[in-house]
């Protein structure tokens, strides 16, 4: 793809992008769908509509009252993403992810996760938009956050394990 038709800034004024050769086509595709949805009122309509009435979004801020008063100066508010559903921000960028796939065709999503979050918020997403959904966690958290492994595949996940790499 021409330079003068890839999105600016790119690291600066030398350009480039760091991903695997291999990925190349697959990253302009993207692209190339990403700016049209931008520019797409009726996918901006949708994923407001998703954050608003399926996420619960915006989530409320709250005065923290002691913590302000024990810091004794600026008062300080706490932005409430934990009330989110999943329970996190996570869903937020998962969500836009997952309607621009399915934009586009995609049948499947894939993630990483660590403590799981990222990954239930993506199968959540999924689950909803029914696409596919494969989620790559390593071994060990695998089994420390068993409760988020059950949550992604009662979601209809695939949780794959992986024992290298980081």
């Amino acid at each position: 793809m021409p330079v003068e038709t890839q999105m600016s800034p790119r690291f600066g004024e030398f350009g480039g992008r760091y991903i695997p050769e291999t990925l190349v086509a697959a990253h302009d595709e993207l692209e190339i769908a990403y700016m049209e949805a931008i520019a797409d009122p009726s996918f901006h309509e949708q994923l407001v509509a998703l954050h608003r009435d399926y996420v619960g979004r915006p989530t409320p801020l709250y005065l923290a009252e002691r913590l302000t008063r024990e810091c004794g100066g600026a008062r300080i508010w706490l932005k409430r993403e934990d009330l989110a559903h999943t329970g996190a921000h996570k869903i937020n960028n998962a969500l836009g992810q997952a309607l621009l796939a399915k934009r586009i065709g995609k049948p499947r999503i894939i993630a990483e996760t660590g403590a799981g979050q990222h990954g239930v918020a993506t199968a959540t997403v999924c689950a909803m938009l029914d696409l596919e959904c494969v989620v790559y966690m390593g071994s060990e958290d695998v089994k420390r956050q068993s409760p988020n492994v059950y949550r992604m595949k009662l979601l209809g996940a695939t949780v794959v394990p992986v024992e290298s790499g980081s």
